[in-house]
C-alpha cells in the first residue's frame, strides 16, 4: 500500500497567550454553541472492507454514533495521514482519499461528500501552541477516517476535517499536543482517533481472518495490558510503549496506528471513565479494540 503525503509548506506561526486563546473560542462560540463536553473516540478500523461491509465492527460503529449528541464538527486523527509538521484539512470540501489497493471496485466507488470547516481549521492554529499547525487544501479524507466516520453519520451532514500525525517526533509529543484541544469539546466537537492498538501486518495470519477473535498470544498479552493501563487512567505506560518488552513490539512494529489512541487518551477529563467496543482480535496480530472516554 503505497501513501500519498502532501507536505504544506505554509505554516503559520502559533499566537500564544490567555487571551488570545480566549478570544479564539469566543469566536467560535458564534457558530458553535457552549455544549456538555463531547466523548472522545478511539475506533479500531480494520480493512477499509469496514466501510462496505455489514459485520459486528460496523455495527458497533454504528451503535456508537446513535448514543451520543450529534456534533458540530469532527476532528479525525487518522493512521494514515503522516506528515513531517502538523497539519490540518482546511478545504470546504474535503476529497474522498482511497489510499489502498487490491480491493472491490465497491470500495473505490464509495464517497463521503462530508464538508469540511476552513474556520475549525484556523481556530486549530491558535488553540495549538506547541508547535505551528499547517493549513493543507490537497489531502482531504484517508479511509482511516471516511470508513468510520461514514457509520457514524450516514448523510455525511457533519463537517469532518482531518489532523495529521508528525512522523518525526516522539509519542509524548503527540499527547501533550492533544490536550490543546480540550476546549473543543465543549464547543460540540467530536474528536477521533482512527487506528488499531494492535496492528502487525507483517505477521497476520491471513488463512484465519475469519476465525473470530483468533489473536495471538503476544497480541493479546499486548491488547489486554493496554486495557488495564486505560481504565486505570494511568498513561505513562502507554506513551512509553517502546520499553514495555515483547508484546508491545510485536503489537506496535511501526506507530501510526497506535499514536491515534494517545491523543484520545489525553482528552481524558478526571471525572470520565472508558469503556470499549468492538474489542475482538482479527487473524491473530491486529485487534478492533475501540474506547469510548465520556462523564461517568
Amino acid at each position: 500500500m503505497k501513501r500519498k503525503h502532501f507536505l504544506k509548506t505554509l505554516a503559520i506561526l502559533p499566537i500564544a497567550g490567555t487571551a488570545m486563546k480566549l478570544s479564539s473560542l469566543n469566536k467560535m462560540a458564534e457558530s458553535f454553541g457552549d455544549t456538555e463536553p463531547m466523548p472522545v473516540m478511539f475506533m479500531g478500523h480494520g480493512s477499509p472492507m469496514n466501510a462496505i461491509e455489514e459485520n459486528d465492527f460496523v455495527r458497533g460503529f454504528r451503535k456508537m454514533g446513535e448514543g451520543i449528541p450529534t456534533p458540530n464538527a469532527v476532528i479525525c486523527v487518522s493512521a494514515h495521514w503522516e506528515t513531517k509538521g502538523t497539519f490540518v484539512t482546511a478545504m470546504e470540501k474535503p476529497p474522498t482519499i482511497h489510499d489502498f489497493g487490491g480491493f472491490p471496485q465497491a470500495l473505490f466507488d464509495v464517497e463521503y461528500p462530508a464538508p469540511g470547516s476552513p474556520a475549525l481549521a484556523k481556530e486549530m492554529q491558535t488553540l495549538v501552541t506547541k508547535t505551528a499547525v499547517g493549513l493543507d487544501e490537497q489531502w482531504g479524507l484517508d479511509h482511516g477516517a471516511w470508513s468510520v466516520i461514514k457509520h457514524l453519520y450516514p448523510r455525511a451532514d457533519v463537517p469532518v476535517i482531518q489532523l495529521s500525525l508528525d512522523y518525526s517526533q516522539p509519542p509524548q509529543y503527540h499527547y501533550d499536543l492533544a490536550r490543546q484541544l480540550s476546549a473543543l469539546r465543549k464547543k460540540g466537537v467530536l474528536i477521533i482517533g482512527s487506528g488499531n492498538m494492535v496492528h502487525n501486518l507483517g505477521k497476520v495470519a491471513w488463512n484465519r481472518l475469519n476465525e473470530t477473535g483468533f489473536g495471538f498470544d503476544w497480541a493479546i498479552e499486548a491488547n489486554d495490558k493496554m486495557k488495564t493501563s486505560i481504565l486505570s487512567g494511568d498513561h505513562t505506560d502507554l506513551i512509553n510503549f517502546k520499553t514495555q518488552g515483547k508484546a508491545f513490539d510485536l503489537a506496535i512494529p511501526t506507530p501510526e496506528h497506535y499514536l491515534p489512541l494517545l491523543y484520545v487518551l489525553a482528552l481524558q477529563n478526571k471525572d470520565e471513565k472508558p469503556t470499549f467496543f468492538n474489542d475482538q482480535a482479527v487473524g491473530g496480530a491486529l485487534t478492533m479494540t475501540s474506547v469510548k472516554i465520556e462523564k461517568a
